[in-house]
């Protein structure tokens, strides 16, 4: 996949643990900021054939 790097906002590196079935990962303070991140909600995972990864916050319906 080619990233026009003009348009990339953060690059970050974060680990996974795993213990048991239990699985974790830390989202890096840069990310929950940018996308102002709270308690509780979601980000979608999509996972491509070519085993790249594109992560969205999820939008919660307007009250």
């Amino acid at each position: 996949m080619k990233v026009d790097l003009d348009k990339v906002k953060s690059i970050n590196e974060t680990a996974i643990t795993i213990r048991g079935s239990r699985r974790r990962i830390t989202v890096p303070a840069e990310v929950v900021e940018n996308l102002k991140l709270k308690d509780g909600e979601k980000l979608r995972w999509i996972v491509f054939k070519n085993n790249s990864i594109y992560i969205q916050k999820v939008n919660s319906p307007t009250k």
